[in-house]
């Protein structure tokens, strides 16, 4: 135990002293805020200049109607489309709509002097079906039918409470677009730390084989505890990263987000905690932004998210990370391990693929059963927990995922013991398979 503790001292030193390992810390929870606000940011800077169109209506009822934008803006003609296409070559292009427009829907053509865009399209297809189903409504000669319609429209706003926790109706309501994005997010960090601390160990065990340390290094230390103290010493770097991510978001979250916020949005989180949606309605904010904040804001909520996602991180790299050294330890160069690794990340890429498709139905069979499989629980687990899943089934996943890792670090014990002092060629998988049968 000495000797895998000075190992886990020494992998620890290491790359917690690395100025990257700094950067990556403070830098990853800005560019998750970065990658959750650059949708918007780009919706709203890669606008291009303003197009102008010529319309030429020849059924007179679209042209008049059509209401300009940031993006395009109108203007008419008596011109011929010939003409109108000749003359008109300096601007976006000319639109022409047929005089049978309302029995004919195709009746309309861009004539574009540049390449257009889907989005631009859509945009003019949706005002020409707009105005035309105005028209048609219009002549069924019902009075103060806008006034109508705009009476009729209901927008309703569901309020999910959890039966089976509680059946007190003041108890805070369940929103699914919180869980669904807690659940993305959650499993893809899953996906991301398996593959980059997974690949970590490997690169680690072929740089000091090509060195030929390790063969100083196992004289003094049984390949095992080389192996053993190697993974854990890299775990602990991990965890050290997502405790500190832990600590700033349940800071931000518990202590700064609460003062930043004006009352009257307190007010409302306050109120969708108590479960009272006309209150909460009260302050003026959207329900799932009221929730989604309340989520962030609850102290209890995010300690048992980052205590689970501290859990499956450590118990999904302790099982990729012996099967990752056991192929590092077989091969000399990364190029080599490219083959032996793909058996490894594509049940990672599996879970990944599967997490997608969970997170629409969290309680069916599939989802159950992708959770439990050690192979596929860290990412996909994750992708749940946020639904607020029975503990039981949490535990059975853990317990299966540690034990899967005792396993497989029998097996991958014994790949590393002949495949460290192998040199000159890449092992094939039945040879593999023989290395596990050796008795020592």
């Amino acid at each position: 135990m000495s000797n895998i503790s000075l190992i886990i001292q020494r992998e620890f030193n290491e790359r917690v002293r690395k100025k990257s390992f700094i950067i990556t810390t403070i830098l990853m929870p800005v560019l998750m805020l970065a990658l959750m606000v650059a949708p918007a940011l780009i919706m709203r800077f890669s606008r291009g200049e303003t197009k102008t169109i010529v319309v030429i209506d020849d059924s007179g009822l679209v042209a008049p109607k059509l209401v300009d934008s940031e993006e395009i803006r109108f203007t008419t003609t008596d011109k011929s489309t010939d003409e109108a296409r000749r003359e008109f070559s300096d601007l976006f292009g000319v639109l022409w709509i047929g005089s049978d427009i309302l029995e004919n829907p195709s009746a309309a053509k861009l004539y574009a002097n540049s390449s257009s865009s889907l989005s631009l399209e859509e945009s003019l297809t949706g005002q020409i079906e707009r105005i035309l189903e105005a028209e048609k409504l219009r002549r069924y000669n019902i009075d103060n039918l806008q006034q109508i319609l705009d009476e009729v429209k209901t927008t309703v706003t569901l309020q999910t409470f959890r039966n089976d926790k509680s059946q007190e109706e003041e108890t805070q309501a369940q929103s699914s677009v919180v869980a669904t994005a807690a659940g993305y997010i959650l499993g893809f960090v899953l996906y991301m730390f398996l593959l980059i601390y997974g690949s970590m160990v490997m690169q680690s065990v072929i740089e000091e084989k090509n060195n030929r340390v390790l063969e100083v290094m196992v004289s003094s230390v049984r390949p095992f505890d080389l192996m053993m103290g190697k993974i854990l010493g890299i775990a602990s770097v991990a965890v050290v990263q997502i405790v500190i991510w832990g600590v700033l978001i349940v800071g931000v979250g518990s202590f700064v987000m609460p003062q930043l916020m004006p009352a009257e949005a307190m007010a409302g989180v306050e109120a969708v905690r108590q479960g009272m949606p006309d209150a909460a309605a009260a302050s003026g904010m959207d329900t799932e932004m009221l929730q989604a904040v309340a989520a962030v804001t609850d102290l209890g909520y995010v300690v048992k998210i980052f205590v689970c996602l501290l859990l499956f991180v450590f118990g999904g790299y302790l099982l990729y990370s012996a099967m990752f050294a056991a192929v590092g330890s077989a091969v000399d160069n990364v190029q080599d391990a490219s083959q032996l690794q793909t058996p490894i990340t594509l049940p990672i890429i599996l879970a990944l693929l599967m997490m997608l498709a969970v997170i629409k139905d969290p309680n069916s069979p599939m989802a159950f059963w992708f959770s439990i499989i050690p192979f596929t629980s860290p990412v996909v687990m994750m992708a749940r927990i946020p639904y607020d899943i029975p503990l039981w089934e949490i535990v059975l996943s853990l317990a299966v995922l540690y034990a899967s890792f005792i396993g497989m670090v029998w097996f991958a014990a014994k790949i590393y013991r002949v495949g460290i002092f192998m040199y000159g060629k890449k092992p094939t998988l039945k040879e593999l398979v023989k290395w596990m049968r050796y008795k020592y």
